[in-house]
C-alpha cells in the first residue's frame, strides 16, 4: 500500500508546477524535497501514519487541482490593496528584492565615496579643550 502511497505522491509532484522566480522559496521545490526525504525508501517505505499521510496527499492535490479557486470564485483579479495578480508576481519575484539591492548598494557606495574621497586638509582638525 506504501507503493501506492509514493507512486500518487510523485505524481502529484510532477504536475505540481515549479515557479522559477521565487529560488529557494518555491512551493513546489519545498514539496518535492518534503516528499524524498519522506519517503527515503521509495516503494518499500514504512509510513507510520497511513491515514495522516493519505490527509495530507488529499489536501495538497485539492489545492493543486484548484478546487477552492473553483469554489470561492473571485470577483476581481486583485487585492484589497488594488495590486493586480502580475504586480503581486513582480514584487514577489526575487528580482524585484536583487534590485532593492543594487540600491542600497548604491547608496552605500555613494556615502562611501563621499567620506573616502576628503582629503586631510578638507577635514577640520578638532580643538582641544583644557
Amino acid at each position: 500500500m506504501s507503493a501506492t502511497r509514493y507512486r500518487r505522491f510523485l505524481k502529484l509532484c510532477e504536475e505540481w508546477p515549479r515557479d522559477e522566480t521565487k529560488k529557494g522559496r518555491d512551493l513546489g521545490t519545498f514539496l518535492r524535497q518534503r516528499v524524498a526525504s519522506a519517503f527515503r525508501e521509495g516503494e518499500n517505505t514504512q509510513i507510520a501514519d497511513p491515514e495522516k499521510c493519505d490527509q495530507m496527499y488529499e489536501s495538497l492535490a485539492r489545492i493543486n487541482g484548484n478546487a477552492y479557486r473553483q469554489r470561492f470564485p473571485r470577483v476581481r483579479d486583485s487585492s484589497f490593496t488594488g495590486v493586480t495578480v502580475e504586480e503581486c508576481r513582480v514584487l514577489l519575484s526575487g528580482s524585484m528584492q536583487q534590485s532593492m539591492d543594487e540600491e542600497k548598494k548604491g547608496l552605500w557606495k555613494t556615502i562611501m565615496e563621499r567620506f573616502s574621497s576628503k582629503s586631510p586638509e578638507d577635514v577640520p582638525e578638532k580643538v582641544h579643550e583644557k
